[in-house]
């Protein structure tokens, strides 16, 4: 597994600047916009080198990790597939549904060829609830939403790339006390392969991962999520949520963002979380670490949540989305005025005065 991760790290140091030239060669360049941070055009198609050096180091390290439980074709060619789409759009923009298109594809390949599907939660107080017809749309749209939640924090230098890692680790580390040595070796080869990249994406970055890198880490976090936790109890199903947590959140409140000040869901602004840190006076550097600490924190919370008992994960999940919540409102994520939470709170302090 060390051995795995080192490979992948050096071979996507090594590849990192030839695809920063084949970026600029294809044209694969992001030009600056009112709602970019970046103020010269950049080479996107970055997370190019994330998706060779997996691939690289996966078929070399496949001889020794043999793992027939799996349908390991069907999860290259949908990561191919969705790179693929992503490239095609760093290069010439395409629509939205044109992307989507894409990223259900890859999501049916899993789902049908590789026999990837969520059919049930067994219930933590007894009981299973059966999804029956709506296990194959359910997968689809796990998948597909986790790949554009990466999508959406890739807003400023290395944060997507930083995130993402933080992520992979956490699944990696839990696939190890699962004794599922498949999802924890693949994690961290492209945690290897990320971190290689990181180097020329982290500020100053002198690259992009553009919807190539993105789309492909949301993609693979998805579906090692759904591999990892696949015994479909209550916890494991609420576990990736947890690790996901910075993405998923930050996704979540851009649609409530969006249905309060009566935009399309799909609307693009400037409102997300690191957009936020950015408004209130955090620097670039300190914004990005900032969000890795609370990624990191995430992780930490969900291996703190597998090791309670079912009321104790009950009060862990109640805590942590209060504490969301009054995160939420003190940045103005949702808006300046959206602050219930803490309206309640100061008028409950105003009474209790003598």
């Amino acid at each position: 597994m060390l051995l795995a991760f080192c490979l992948a790290l050096i071979l996507s140091l090594l590849i990192t600047p030839l695809v920063i030239r084949f970026s600029l060669m294809v044209g694969a360049a992001d030009k600056p916009n009112s709602r970019k941070v970046h103020a010269k055009v950049m080479p996107s198609a970055g997370g190019l080198a994330i998706f060779i050096s997996f691939v690289a180091v996966y078929l070399i390290m496949t001889p020794y990790f043999p793992f027939e439980e799996y349908n390991q074709v069907a999860i290259l060619a949908g990561a191919f597939v969705i790179v693929l789409f992503g490239l095609m759009d760093d290069i010439h923009e395409m629509k939205a549904r044109t992307k989507l298109i894409g990223q259900i594809a890859a999501a049916l390949i899993v789902v049908y060829w590789g026999g990837i599907q969520v059919e049930y939660i067994n219930l933590p107080f007894g009981g299973q609830l059966d999804f029956g017809v709506l296990s194959i749309p359910i997968t689809i749209i796990w998948i597909v939403g986790i790949t554009n939640t990466i999508n959406l924090i890739d807003g400023l230098d290395g944060l997507a790339a930083g995130v993402s890692s933080f992520a992979l680790l956490a699944i990696s580390g839990m696939a190890l006390i699962m004794d599922d040595m498949f999802v924890a070796i693949i994690a961290l080869i492209v945690t290897g392969s990320t971190l290689g990249f990181l180097k020329f994406n982290f500020f100053p970055a002198k690259v992009f991962m553009g919807d190539t890198g993105a789309l492909f880490l949301g993609y693979i976090i998805s579906v090692l999520s759904l591999l990892g936790f696949k015994n479909v109890t209550f916890i494991s199903l609420v576990v990736p949520i947890i690790i996901l947590g910075v993405p998923i959140s930050d996704t979540f409140f851009a649609i409530i963002r969006r249905i309060v000040n009566k935009q399309p869901i799909a609307a693009p602004d400037k409102s997300h979380l690191h957009h936020c840190l950015l408004r209130i006076g955090f620097t670039h550097k300190q914004t990005v670490l900032l969000i890795y600490a609370i990624a990191a924190s995430f992780g930490l919370a969900a291996f703190i949540f597998t090791m309670s008992t079912v009321w104790g994960a009950m009060l862990f999940i109640a805590v942590l989305i209060l504490a969301i919540e009054l995160f939420v409102e003190s940045i103005g994520l949702v808006g300046h005025d959206y602050r219930p939470l803490l309206k309640f709170i100061a008028s409950k302090s105003v009474k209790d005065r003598p």
